[in-house]
């Protein structure tokens, strides 16, 4: 998925850009095979017109509360890292972003569980000066991957033309 050159800044690009691992979709999924064989079930079960309709009602509501709200909030949070800040942006029609420049960024940490491994994906903490302190994103496809690339451009940001060795 690529950012939106309109909201960069002259000379800026992106050097990371990602959302959540799919996975924070198999709940939801499972729910809505449970929602059909339940409406599948109570269809052959009842010849109640009234029921059916108030089934499919509730079917439905359970579908977009479950399904449709996490579909939404996983398609619109994007992540992305640029060679000047980290933005964080999510929303459909209401939006909301966060940005840190990649300066305040005092370091990049990931964590990767039992099941993330199984997925490859892990969590990723970006931690800077603010009062908030750290933000976690949990979920990220190949976070090892993301966090060499960040880190490769803090190293770079901040002089990177020394060598780690103290030569």
């Amino acid at each position: 998925m690529a950012f939106p050159s309109k909201l960069l800044n002259e000379g800026e690009h992106v050097v990371v850009s990602t959302r959540t691992h799919p996975k924070a979709l198999i709940l939801p999924g499972l729910v809505l095979v449970v929602v059909a064989a339940a409406v599948i079930a109570l269809s052959t079960t009842t010849d109640s017109t009234a029921l059916g309709v108030v089934c499919g009602v509730v079917a439905a509501l359970a579908v977009v509360w479950f399904l449709a709200g996490p579909f939404l909030r996983w398609f619109t949070t994007t992540y992305t890292f640029t060679n000047r800040r980290f933005i964080k942006r999510s929303g459909f029609i209401a939006k909301e972003g966060r940005t840190i420049p990649l300066n305040r960024i005092s370091g990049v940490d990931f964590e990767i569980g039992v099941i993330d491994r199984i997925f490859g994906c892990g969590t990723l903490v970006v931690s800077d000066a603010s009062t908030e302190g750290r933000v976690e994103l949990s979920d990220i496809p190949a976070v090892e991957q993301v966090q060499l690339k960040v880190s490769d451009e803090l190293h770079r940001l901040s002089g990177g033309d020394r060598h780690d060795d103290g030569s």
